[in-house]
């Protein structure tokens, strides 16, 4: 639509759930990931914390441990909860971090 055109960070990140859920549209998790990304370098902790989840799942993407602590790490700093867990975790378990 009209916003996601315009570079709306809410609307791109909407699309994307739309797309991963197959809410009217196709599944498509390679699209998903698109929205998410565009919203994400707006700053969208949700669309940050989505793409650490895709990144350390490899959906849509392929698995990369170092994206996923990047992406949860720019919504852990917004204050995004589940992204401060999910990076913890990955920090205690040593995936995607130097050991």
């Amino acid at each position: 639509g009209k916003a996601t055109a315009q570079g709306h960070a809410g609307a791109q990140f909407n699309l994307g759930f739309v797309y991963i859920g197959g809410c009217g549209v196709p599944k498509d998790d390679r699209l998903a990931v698109e929205w998410y990304t565009k919203a994400a370098a707006q700053g969208d902790a949700g669309a940050q914390f989505n793409l650490g989840t895709m990144y350390r799942t490899g959906r849509g993407v392929p698995k990369d441990g170092r994206l996923a602590v990047e992406w949860y790490g720019k919504a852990a700093a917004q204050g995004h909860a589940d992204a401060q867990f999910n990076l913890g975790n990955m920090y205690r378990t040593g995936h995607g971090v130097p050991k």
